[in-house]
């Protein structure tokens, strides 16, 4: 009985700590498909968000009310995602880049889009539009 446990318990755990062992490829494919959906757009400015296990490589990002910025999101380590609802914005290894035209100054939650391990929850950083 207590061999059984031991071994779930492994199990369980080698499936968390895999959930950021995984390496994200932001192919080209996927940044032409953003391109496509975002052609009538053309990006005055660009940012670019890196993402490592459990942070973002800035706590805050500064962009410019009305002006369009290409946001393109680099995968370091583990498997990871950005997410900004109130820019209707979601970023990812499959779709790495998109122009937004912030609309709305304020302050801005973002978060990890993936499900990436214990340190999922304190991954977050804020997105300041001016």
């Amino acid at each position: 009985m207590i061999r059984r446990f031991t071994i779930l318990l492994s199990i369980g755990l080698l499936l968390v700590l895999s959930a950021c062992g995984g390496t994200s490829s932001n192919t080209n494919d996927a940044t032409s498909q953003n391109e496509t959906a975002d052609a009538g757009i053309t990006a005055k400015e660009e940012l670019i968000i890196t993402a490592a296990n459990y942070s973002f490589d800035q706590k805050t990002y500064h962009l410019k009310k009305g002006v369009p910025v290409k946001i393109i999101f680099k995968n370091e380590s583990g498997n990871h995602g950005i997410l900004i609802p109130e820019l209707n914005l979601r970023l990812d290894g499959k779709d790495a880049s998109r122009v937004i035209v912030p609309d709305e100054a304020g302050t801005f939650e973002m978060t990890c889009a993936i499900m990436c391990g214990s340190g999922h929850s304190g991954m977050s950083a804020q997105v300041i539009v001016e």
